[in-house]
Protein backbone atom coordinates (compact mmCIF):
# COMPACT_ATOMS: atom_id res chain seq x y z
CA UNK A 1 0.00 0.00 0.00
CA UNK A 2 1.33 3.37 -0.98
CA UNK A 3 2.46 5.55 1.88
CA UNK A 4 2.79 8.46 -0.56
CA UNK A 5 -0.87 8.33 -1.61
CA UNK A 6 -2.31 9.00 1.86
CA UNK A 7 0.53 9.99 4.22
CA UNK A 8 -1.88 10.77 7.06
CA UNK A 9 -5.44 9.49 7.40
CA UNK A 10 -8.31 10.38 9.71
CA UNK A 11 -8.55 8.04 12.70
CA UNK A 12 -10.68 4.94 12.58
CA UNK A 13 -12.78 3.69 15.47
CA UNK A 14 -11.84 0.03 15.90
CA UNK A 15 -13.67 -2.69 17.76
CA UNK A 16 -11.87 -4.42 20.62
CA UNK A 17 -9.48 -7.27 19.86
CA UNK A 18 -11.92 -9.70 21.48
CA UNK A 19 -14.76 -8.56 19.21
CA UNK A 20 -12.53 -8.66 16.14
CA UNK A 21 -11.28 -12.17 17.02
CA UNK A 22 -14.88 -13.37 17.26
CA UNK A 23 -15.54 -11.86 13.84
CA UNK A 24 -12.44 -13.59 12.46
CA UNK A 25 -13.52 -16.98 13.78
CA UNK A 26 -16.95 -16.41 12.24
CA UNK A 27 -15.61 -15.53 8.78
CA UNK A 28 -16.80 -18.40 6.55
CA UNK A 29 -13.50 -19.10 4.82
CA UNK A 30 -11.44 -18.94 8.00
CA UNK A 31 -13.95 -21.15 9.82
CA UNK A 32 -13.71 -23.71 7.00
CA UNK A 33 -9.91 -23.66 7.20
CA UNK A 34 -10.08 -24.38 10.94
CA UNK A 35 -12.51 -27.27 10.39
CA UNK A 36 -10.28 -28.84 7.74
CA UNK A 37 -7.24 -28.45 9.99
CA UNK A 38 -9.04 -30.49 12.65
CA UNK A 39 -10.08 -33.00 9.99
CA UNK A 40 -6.52 -33.55 8.71
CA UNK A 41 -4.87 -36.81 9.75
CA UNK A 42 -2.64 -39.72 8.73
CA UNK A 43 -4.88 -40.64 5.79
CA UNK A 44 -4.86 -37.12 4.33
CA UNK A 45 -3.04 -36.98 1.01
CA UNK A 46 -1.37 -33.85 -0.33
CA UNK A 47 0.41 -33.07 -3.58
CA UNK A 48 3.79 -31.56 -4.31
CA UNK A 49 2.63 -28.04 -3.47
CA UNK A 50 0.82 -29.09 -0.29
CA UNK A 51 -2.55 -29.02 -2.05
CA UNK A 52 -5.19 -31.52 -1.11
CA UNK A 53 -5.25 -34.54 -3.46
CA UNK A 54 -8.11 -34.38 -5.95
CA UNK A 55 -9.69 -37.61 -4.73
CA UNK A 56 -9.88 -36.17 -1.21
CA UNK A 57 -11.72 -33.00 -2.17
CA UNK A 58 -15.22 -34.55 -2.09
CA UNK A 59 -14.57 -35.86 1.42
CA UNK A 60 -13.27 -32.46 2.53
CA UNK A 61 -16.31 -30.75 1.02
CA UNK A 62 -18.63 -33.19 2.77
CA UNK A 63 -16.87 -32.54 6.09
CA UNK A 64 -17.53 -28.83 5.58
CA UNK A 65 -21.20 -29.54 4.99
CA UNK A 66 -21.10 -28.33 1.40
CA UNK A 67 -23.73 -29.55 -1.03
CA UNK A 68 -22.43 -32.58 -2.92
CA UNK A 69 -24.38 -31.46 -6.00
CA UNK A 70 -22.71 -28.06 -6.03
CA UNK A 71 -20.03 -28.12 -8.71
CA UNK A 72 -18.15 -25.39 -6.83
CA UNK A 73 -17.95 -27.38 -3.58
CA UNK A 74 -14.55 -28.99 -4.34
CA UNK A 75 -13.17 -25.53 -5.18
CA UNK A 76 -14.40 -24.13 -1.88
CA UNK A 77 -12.80 -27.04 -0.03
CA UNK A 78 -9.54 -26.59 -1.93
CA UNK A 79 -9.42 -22.89 -1.10
CA UNK A 80 -10.09 -23.52 2.59
CA UNK A 81 -7.34 -26.14 2.64
CA UNK A 82 -4.87 -23.73 1.06
CA UNK A 83 -5.71 -21.12 3.69
CA UNK A 84 -5.21 -23.72 6.45
CA UNK A 85 -1.79 -24.64 5.06
CA UNK A 86 -0.65 -21.05 4.48
CA UNK A 87 -1.63 -19.94 7.99
CA UNK A 88 0.06 -22.87 9.75
CA UNK A 89 -3.20 -24.44 10.89
CA UNK A 90 -2.08 -27.53 8.97
CA UNK A 91 1.43 -28.99 8.67
CA UNK A 92 2.12 -30.85 5.45
CA UNK A 93 4.89 -33.23 4.52
CA UNK A 94 5.25 -32.97 0.79
CA UNK A 95 6.10 -36.06 -1.31
CA UNK A 96 9.70 -36.75 -2.26
CA UNK A 97 10.91 -38.33 -5.50
CA UNK A 98 13.53 -41.09 -5.26
CA UNK A 99 16.12 -41.69 -7.93
CA UNK A 100 13.76 -44.02 -9.82
CA UNK A 101 11.01 -41.42 -9.88
CA UNK A 102 8.77 -43.23 -7.42
CA UNK A 103 7.48 -42.11 -4.05
CA UNK A 104 10.21 -41.61 -1.48
CA UNK A 105 10.19 -43.36 1.87
CA UNK A 106 9.59 -46.96 2.70
CA UNK A 107 6.67 -46.63 5.05
CA UNK A 108 3.65 -44.52 5.85
CA UNK A 109 1.09 -43.19 3.41
CA UNK A 110 3.65 -42.10 0.84
CA UNK A 111 4.93 -45.63 0.40
CA UNK A 112 1.50 -46.80 -0.79
CA UNK A 113 1.78 -45.08 -4.18
CA UNK A 114 1.79 -47.61 -6.97
CA UNK A 115 3.82 -47.62 -10.16
CA UNK A 116 2.85 -44.75 -12.43
CA UNK A 117 0.91 -42.96 -9.70
CA UNK A 118 1.72 -39.47 -8.55
CA UNK A 119 3.54 -39.50 -5.19
CA UNK A 120 1.76 -37.82 -2.34
CA UNK A 121 2.59 -36.48 1.10
CA UNK A 122 0.76 -36.32 4.38
CA UNK A 123 -0.83 -33.68 6.57
CA UNK A 124 -1.61 -33.17 10.22
CA UNK A 125 -3.02 -30.40 12.42
CA UNK A 126 -0.40 -27.69 12.91
CA UNK A 127 0.81 -26.28 16.21
CA UNK A 128 -0.94 -22.99 15.50
CA UNK A 129 -4.33 -24.71 15.47
CA UNK A 130 -4.24 -24.71 19.27
CA UNK A 131 -4.21 -20.89 19.20
CA UNK A 132 -7.74 -20.84 17.78
CA UNK A 133 -9.20 -21.90 21.12
CA UNK A 134 -6.27 -21.51 23.52
CA UNK A 135 -4.59 -18.34 22.29
CA UNK A 136 -5.24 -14.67 22.88
CA UNK A 137 -7.47 -12.56 20.63
CA UNK A 138 -4.25 -11.16 19.17
CA UNK A 139 -3.12 -14.69 18.25
CA UNK A 140 -6.40 -15.33 16.43
CA UNK A 141 -6.10 -12.02 14.57
CA UNK A 142 -2.55 -12.88 13.50
CA UNK A 143 -3.83 -16.14 12.01
CA UNK A 144 -6.67 -14.31 10.29
CA UNK A 145 -4.27 -11.76 8.81
CA UNK A 146 -2.16 -14.58 7.40
CA UNK A 147 -5.32 -16.03 5.85
CA UNK A 148 -6.15 -12.59 4.44
CA UNK A 149 -2.80 -12.44 2.66
CA UNK A 150 -3.56 -15.74 0.93
CA UNK A 151 -6.96 -14.49 -0.23
CA UNK A 152 -5.54 -11.16 -1.42
CA UNK A 153 -2.91 -12.99 -3.45
CA UNK A 154 -5.64 -15.10 -5.06
CA UNK A 155 -7.78 -12.03 -5.77
CA UNK A 156 -4.93 -10.40 -7.70
CA UNK A 157 -4.78 -13.33 -10.15
CA UNK A 158 -6.70 -13.02 -13.46
CA UNK A 159 -9.82 -15.10 -13.86
CA UNK A 160 -9.56 -18.66 -15.15
CA UNK A 161 -10.71 -17.86 -18.69
CA UNK A 162 -7.90 -15.33 -19.14
CA UNK A 163 -5.36 -17.81 -17.78
CA UNK A 164 -6.53 -20.57 -20.14
CA UNK A 165 -6.33 -18.20 -23.11
CA UNK A 166 -2.73 -17.35 -22.17
CA UNK A 167 -1.43 -20.95 -22.07
CA UNK A 168 1.18 -21.87 -24.62
CA UNK A 169 1.50 -25.26 -26.34
CA UNK A 170 3.47 -26.63 -23.40
CA UNK A 171 0.86 -25.58 -20.86
CA UNK A 172 2.91 -22.64 -19.50
CA UNK A 173 1.41 -19.20 -18.95
CA UNK A 174 2.64 -16.56 -21.39
CA UNK A 175 2.58 -13.49 -19.15
CA UNK A 176 3.24 -11.07 -22.04
CA UNK A 177 0.19 -12.41 -23.84
CA UNK A 178 -1.85 -12.21 -20.66
CA UNK A 179 -0.73 -8.63 -20.02
CA UNK A 180 -0.56 -9.48 -16.34
CA UNK A 181 2.15 -8.47 -13.96
CA UNK A 182 1.70 -10.08 -10.53
CA UNK A 183 3.37 -7.25 -8.66
CA UNK A 184 1.41 -4.60 -10.52
CA UNK A 185 -1.89 -6.38 -9.95
CA UNK A 186 -1.17 -6.70 -6.23
CA UNK A 187 -0.31 -2.99 -6.08
CA UNK A 188 -3.55 -2.09 -7.85
CA UNK A 189 -5.60 -4.15 -5.40
CA UNK A 190 -3.73 -2.52 -2.51
CA UNK A 191 -4.56 0.89 -3.94
CA UNK A 192 -8.24 -0.06 -4.28
CA UNK A 193 -8.39 -1.16 -0.65
CA UNK A 194 -6.54 1.99 0.46
CA UNK A 195 -9.10 4.12 -1.38
CA UNK A 196 -11.95 2.13 0.15
CA UNK A 197 -10.41 2.64 3.59
CA UNK A 198 -9.98 6.38 2.96
CA UNK A 199 -13.56 6.77 1.72
CA UNK A 200 -14.76 4.88 4.80
CA UNK A 201 -12.84 6.77 7.50
CA UNK A 202 -13.31 10.18 5.84
CA UNK A 203 -17.08 9.93 5.50
CA UNK A 204 -19.33 11.52 8.09
CA UNK A 205 -21.66 8.55 7.73
CA UNK A 206 -19.10 6.35 9.44
CA UNK A 207 -17.96 2.85 8.63
CA UNK A 208 -21.55 1.59 8.21
CA UNK A 209 -22.03 3.56 5.01
CA UNK A 210 -21.51 1.32 1.95
CA UNK A 211 -19.56 2.70 -1.01
CA UNK A 212 -21.07 2.38 -4.51
CA UNK A 213 -18.81 0.31 -6.74
CA UNK A 214 -18.86 2.97 -9.52
CA UNK A 215 -17.50 5.53 -7.04
CA UNK A 216 -14.65 3.23 -6.04
CA UNK A 217 -13.90 2.29 -9.66
CA UNK A 218 -13.94 5.93 -10.76
CA UNK A 219 -11.56 6.86 -7.95
CA UNK A 220 -9.04 4.48 -9.51
CA UNK A 221 -9.59 5.42 -13.16
CA UNK A 222 -10.97 8.92 -13.65
CA UNK A 223 -8.54 11.86 -13.26
CA UNK A 224 -9.17 14.24 -10.35
CA UNK A 225 -11.35 17.20 -11.26
CA UNK A 226 -12.56 15.65 -14.51
CA UNK A 227 -15.90 16.94 -15.76
CA UNK A 228 -18.27 14.87 -17.87
CA UNK A 229 -16.41 11.61 -18.55
CA UNK A 230 -15.82 10.49 -22.11
CA UNK A 231 -17.02 7.13 -23.40
CA UNK A 232 -13.43 5.88 -23.21
CA UNK A 233 -13.23 6.75 -19.52
CA UNK A 234 -16.67 5.23 -18.87
CA UNK A 235 -15.51 2.03 -20.51
CA UNK A 236 -12.45 1.98 -18.26
CA UNK A 237 -14.68 2.53 -15.22
CA UNK A 238 -16.98 -0.27 -16.36
CA UNK A 239 -14.02 -2.64 -16.82
CA UNK A 240 -12.68 -1.67 -13.39
CA UNK A 241 -16.11 -2.28 -11.85
CA UNK A 242 -16.23 -5.80 -13.23
CA UNK A 243 -12.71 -6.55 -12.00
CA UNK A 244 -13.65 -5.22 -8.56
CA UNK A 245 -16.88 -7.19 -8.63
CA UNK A 246 -14.86 -10.39 -9.09
CA UNK A 247 -12.31 -9.45 -6.43
CA UNK A 248 -14.81 -8.46 -3.76
CA UNK A 249 -16.69 -11.71 -4.30
CA UNK A 250 -13.42 -13.43 -3.32
CA UNK A 251 -12.73 -11.12 -0.37
CA UNK A 252 -16.16 -11.36 1.24
CA UNK A 253 -15.79 -14.95 2.61
CA UNK A 254 -12.70 -14.00 4.64
CA UNK A 255 -14.74 -11.30 6.39
CA UNK A 256 -12.98 -8.30 4.88
CA UNK A 257 -16.03 -6.74 3.23
CA UNK A 258 -19.78 -6.92 2.94
CA UNK A 259 -20.54 -6.86 -0.75
CA UNK A 260 -23.57 -6.56 -2.98
CA UNK A 261 -22.47 -7.70 -6.45
CA UNK A 262 -23.25 -5.91 -9.70
CA UNK A 263 -26.68 -6.82 -11.04
CA UNK A 264 -25.96 -9.19 -13.92
CA UNK A 265 -28.96 -7.84 -15.83
CA UNK A 266 -27.36 -4.40 -15.85
CA UNK A 267 -24.14 -5.77 -17.29
CA UNK A 268 -26.09 -7.48 -20.07
CA UNK A 269 -27.68 -4.14 -20.86
CA UNK A 270 -24.26 -2.47 -20.83
CA UNK A 271 -22.93 -4.98 -23.36
CA UNK A 272 -25.86 -4.24 -25.65
CA UNK A 273 -25.94 -0.46 -25.24
CA UNK A 274 -22.24 0.36 -24.92
CA UNK A 275 -20.25 1.69 -21.95
CA UNK A 276 -22.25 3.10 -19.03
CA UNK A 277 -19.66 3.07 -16.25
CA UNK A 278 -20.84 5.15 -13.32
CA UNK A 279 -23.89 6.73 -14.98
CA UNK A 280 -26.78 6.10 -12.66
CA UNK A 281 -29.64 7.90 -14.44
CA UNK A 282 -32.80 6.80 -12.66
CA UNK A 283 -31.40 3.41 -11.71
CA UNK A 284 -30.89 2.42 -8.12
CA UNK A 285 -27.15 2.90 -7.57
CA UNK A 286 -27.01 -0.25 -5.46
CA UNK A 287 -27.62 -2.31 -8.61
CA UNK A 288 -24.13 -1.34 -9.73
CA UNK A 289 -22.66 -2.96 -6.64
CA UNK A 290 -22.09 -1.76 -3.07
CA UNK A 291 -19.13 -2.55 -0.84
CA UNK A 292 -18.45 -1.87 2.83
CA UNK A 293 -15.39 -2.68 4.89
CA UNK A 294 -16.44 -4.67 7.94
CA UNK A 295 -15.00 -3.79 11.36
CA UNK A 296 -12.62 -6.70 10.81
CA UNK A 297 -11.80 -5.34 7.37
CA UNK A 298 -11.00 -1.90 8.77
CA UNK A 299 -8.66 -3.54 11.26
CA UNK A 300 -6.98 -5.67 8.57
CA UNK A 301 -6.47 -2.93 5.99
CA UNK A 302 -5.22 -0.51 8.64
CA UNK A 303 -2.66 -3.08 9.82
CA UNK A 304 -1.43 -3.62 6.26
CA UNK A 305 -1.19 0.12 5.65
CA UNK A 306 0.81 0.62 8.83
CA UNK A 307 3.23 -2.09 7.74
CA UNK A 308 3.66 -0.17 4.48
CA UNK A 309 4.58 2.99 6.38
CA UNK A 310 1.22 4.78 6.15
CA UNK A 311 0.19 6.73 9.23
CA UNK A 312 -3.25 5.31 9.96
CA UNK A 313 -4.31 6.39 13.47
CA UNK A 314 -7.07 4.83 15.54
CA UNK A 315 -9.43 6.61 17.90
CA UNK A 316 -8.13 6.40 21.46
CA UNK A 317 -4.42 6.33 20.67
CA UNK A 318 -4.03 9.83 22.13
CA UNK A 319 -5.85 9.02 25.37
CA UNK A 320 -2.60 8.69 27.32
CA UNK A 321 -0.92 11.78 25.89
CA UNK A 322 -1.04 15.39 27.04
CA UNK A 323 -3.50 18.03 25.88
CA UNK A 324 -0.82 19.70 23.76
CA UNK A 325 -0.34 16.50 21.72
CA UNK A 326 -4.11 16.00 21.52
CA UNK A 327 -4.87 19.46 20.13
CA UNK A 328 -1.93 19.39 17.71
CA UNK A 329 -3.02 16.06 16.22
CA UNK A 330 -6.80 16.51 16.10
CA UNK A 331 -6.34 19.95 14.54
CA UNK A 332 -6.01 18.20 11.18
CA UNK A 333 -8.88 15.75 11.73
CA UNK A 334 -12.39 16.19 10.32
CA UNK A 335 -14.76 17.50 12.97
CA UNK A 336 -16.49 14.16 13.64
CA UNK A 337 -13.13 12.39 13.98
CA UNK A 338 -11.76 15.09 16.28
CA UNK A 339 -14.88 14.80 18.43
CA UNK A 340 -14.44 11.05 18.82
CA UNK A 341 -10.77 11.41 19.81
CA UNK A 342 -11.49 14.23 22.26
CA UNK A 343 -14.23 12.18 23.94
CA UNK A 344 -11.79 9.29 24.43
CA UNK A 345 -9.16 11.66 25.82
CA UNK A 346 -11.50 13.22 28.37
CA UNK A 347 -13.03 9.95 29.52
CA UNK A 348 -11.70 8.96 32.93
CA UNK A 349 -9.79 12.22 33.52
CA UNK A 350 -10.44 14.64 36.35
CA UNK A 351 -12.59 17.18 34.52
CA UNK A 352 -11.24 20.33 36.16
CA UNK A 353 -7.63 19.32 35.57
CA UNK A 354 -8.39 18.25 32.01
CA UNK A 355 -10.02 21.60 31.17
CA UNK A 356 -7.11 23.53 32.66
CA UNK A 357 -4.68 21.44 30.61
CA UNK A 358 -6.68 21.99 27.43
CA UNK A 359 -6.80 25.75 27.92
CA UNK A 360 -3.06 25.88 28.50
CA UNK A 361 -2.44 23.88 25.33
CA UNK A 362 -4.73 26.18 23.32
CA UNK A 363 -2.53 29.23 23.86
CA UNK A 364 -0.14 30.48 21.20
CA UNK A 365 0.13 33.06 18.42
CA UNK A 366 1.55 30.60 15.91
CA UNK A 367 -0.19 29.60 12.68
CA UNK A 368 -1.82 26.55 14.29
CA UNK A 369 -3.21 28.49 17.26
CA UNK A 370 -6.71 29.25 15.88
CA UNK A 371 -7.40 25.62 15.04
CA UNK A 372 -6.12 24.45 18.45
CA UNK A 373 -8.52 26.85 20.11
CA UNK A 374 -11.39 25.64 17.92
CA UNK A 375 -10.71 22.04 19.00
CA UNK A 376 -10.35 23.21 22.60
CA UNK A 377 -13.77 24.83 22.33
CA UNK A 378 -15.07 21.56 20.93
CA UNK A 379 -13.66 19.76 23.96
CA UNK A 380 -15.07 22.30 26.42
CA UNK A 381 -18.53 21.61 25.01
CA UNK A 382 -18.26 18.22 26.73
CA UNK A 383 -17.54 19.80 30.12
CA UNK A 384 -20.24 20.48 32.69
CA UNK A 385 -20.63 23.29 35.26
CA UNK A 386 -17.82 21.90 37.41
CA UNK A 387 -15.36 23.23 34.83
CA UNK A 388 -16.31 26.85 35.64
CA UNK A 389 -13.30 27.67 37.89
CA UNK A 390 -10.80 26.64 35.22
CA UNK A 391 -12.65 28.56 32.51
CA UNK A 392 -13.01 31.69 34.68
CA UNK A 393 -9.26 31.71 35.31
CA UNK A 394 -8.53 32.74 31.69
CA UNK A 395 -11.12 35.53 31.37
CA UNK A 396 -8.46 38.23 31.28
CA UNK A 397 -6.28 36.56 28.65
CA UNK A 398 -6.39 38.06 25.17
CA UNK A 399 -6.22 34.66 23.43
CA UNK A 400 -8.64 32.73 25.64
CA UNK A 401 -10.84 35.38 27.24
CA UNK A 402 -13.37 35.49 24.40
CA UNK A 403 -13.57 31.69 24.23
CA UNK A 404 -14.11 31.57 27.99
CA UNK A 405 -16.93 34.13 27.86
CA UNK A 406 -18.73 32.14 25.15
CA UNK A 407 -18.59 28.98 27.26
CA UNK A 408 -19.72 30.73 30.45
CA UNK A 409 -22.61 32.43 28.66
CA UNK A 410 -23.73 29.11 27.14
CA UNK A 411 -23.81 27.62 30.64
CA UNK A 412 -25.84 30.51 32.08
CA UNK A 413 -23.10 31.66 34.44
CA UNK A 414 -23.78 35.04 36.08
CA UNK A 415 -21.36 37.92 36.73
CA UNK A 416 -19.38 37.43 33.52
CA UNK A 417 -17.66 40.75 32.68
CA UNK A 418 -18.37 42.02 29.16
CA UNK A 419 -15.45 41.76 26.74
CA UNK A 420 -13.47 44.78 25.61
CA UNK A 421 -13.99 45.70 21.94
CA UNK A 422 -10.43 44.61 21.16
CA UNK A 423 -11.19 41.13 22.48
CA UNK A 424 -14.34 40.88 20.34
CA UNK A 425 -12.42 41.75 17.19
CA UNK A 426 -9.59 39.41 18.08
CA UNK A 427 -12.03 36.53 18.69
CA UNK A 428 -13.74 37.22 15.36
CA UNK A 429 -10.45 36.98 13.48
CA UNK A 430 -9.44 33.87 15.43
CA UNK A 431 -12.78 32.16 14.74
CA UNK A 432 -12.70 32.78 10.99
CA UNK A 433 -9.02 31.79 10.81
CA UNK A 434 -9.84 28.51 12.53
CA UNK A 435 -12.66 27.75 10.12
CA UNK A 436 -10.42 28.52 7.14
CA UNK A 437 -7.75 26.21 8.52
CA UNK A 438 -10.22 23.43 9.31
CA UNK A 439 -12.40 23.33 6.20
CA UNK A 440 -11.19 25.96 3.75
CA UNK A 441 -13.62 28.28 1.98
CA UNK A 442 -16.83 26.37 2.53
CA UNK A 443 -20.36 27.42 1.54
CA UNK A 444 -21.16 28.08 5.20
CA UNK A 445 -18.27 30.47 5.78
CA UNK A 446 -19.87 33.57 4.16
CA UNK A 447 -22.86 33.20 6.49
CA UNK A 448 -20.51 32.99 9.48
CA UNK A 449 -18.73 36.14 8.30
CA UNK A 450 -22.01 37.97 7.90
CA UNK A 451 -23.17 36.92 11.36
CA UNK A 452 -19.92 37.95 13.07
CA UNK A 453 -19.82 41.40 11.44
CA UNK A 454 -23.52 42.32 11.41
CA UNK A 455 -23.73 43.70 14.94
CA UNK A 456 -20.61 45.88 14.93
CA UNK A 457 -20.82 49.38 13.49
CA UNK A 458 -17.52 50.38 11.95
CA UNK A 459 -16.21 46.82 12.20
CA UNK A 460 -13.61 47.18 9.45
CA UNK A 461 -12.42 50.53 10.81
CA UNK A 462 -11.23 48.62 13.88
CA UNK A 463 -10.46 45.07 12.88
CA UNK A 464 -7.44 45.81 10.66
CA UNK A 465 -5.59 46.96 13.79
CA UNK A 466 -6.03 43.59 15.56
CA UNK A 467 -2.71 42.06 16.63
CA UNK A 468 -3.42 38.59 15.32
CA UNK A 469 -1.12 36.65 12.94
CA UNK A 470 -4.08 35.82 10.68
CA UNK A 471 -5.65 39.28 10.42
CA UNK A 472 -4.59 39.88 6.81
CA UNK A 473 -5.55 36.36 5.71
CA UNK A 474 -8.99 36.67 7.31
CA UNK A 475 -9.71 40.11 5.83
CA UNK A 476 -8.64 38.95 2.37
CA UNK A 477 -10.98 35.97 2.68
CA UNK A 478 -13.82 38.25 3.75
CA UNK A 479 -13.12 40.44 0.74
CA UNK A 480 -13.63 37.40 -1.49
CA UNK A 481 -16.47 35.66 0.30
CA UNK A 482 -18.64 38.13 2.20
CA UNK A 483 -22.15 37.96 0.66
CA UNK A 484 -22.64 41.74 0.80
CA UNK A 485 -20.67 43.45 -1.97
CA UNK A 486 -20.24 46.73 -0.09
CA UNK A 487 -19.02 44.93 3.01
CA UNK A 488 -16.66 42.80 0.92
CA UNK A 489 -15.14 45.99 -0.54
CA UNK A 490 -14.64 47.38 2.99
CA UNK A 491 -12.89 44.12 3.93
CA UNK A 492 -10.47 44.46 1.00
CA UNK A 493 -9.62 48.02 2.04
CA UNK A 494 -9.06 46.85 5.62
CA UNK A 495 -6.82 44.05 4.38
CA UNK A 496 -4.70 46.61 2.50
CA UNK A 497 -4.34 48.70 5.67
CA UNK A 498 -3.42 45.60 7.72
CA UNK A 499 -0.73 44.63 5.21
CA UNK A 500 0.68 48.15 5.11
CA UNK A 501 1.22 48.26 8.91
CA UNK A 502 3.27 45.08 8.88
CA UNK A 503 7.05 45.57 9.08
Amino acid sequence: MSAESHPTLPPVRLHSDAELARDALGAPLFARAVRLARWAGPATRVGVGGELAAEQLPGAAAHLGLDADDEDAPGYASQAWRVAVDTGLVDVTEPEEDAAGGAGGAGGARGDAGAGEEPYGTAAPGEDLALVTGGTPGDVLDLWRAALETVLADAAVPDLEDLVDALDAGGEIEFDRLDWNPGREADVLDAVLANLYLLTVSGTGGADRPIPLPVLAASMVAPDGMGEPSDAVLEQVSDAMMRLDDQFRQLEPIGLVEFRPVDEELMTQADEEGPRGGREDDEDVSRYGMVRLTPLGLYGIRARMQEAGVEAPAVGELAGKGADALLDVVASYPEHAAQAEIEQWMAGRDLLAAVAELLAAARGDDEGGPLRRLRCQQALALAGPEAEPAVRSVLDEAELGGLARVWLAEHGVADVPPPAPEMVFWLTVDTIAAQLAADGETEELPLLMETLTAHHTGFFDQVWRVEHPSTVQVLEAMGRLHPDRKTAKEARKAAFKARSRRP
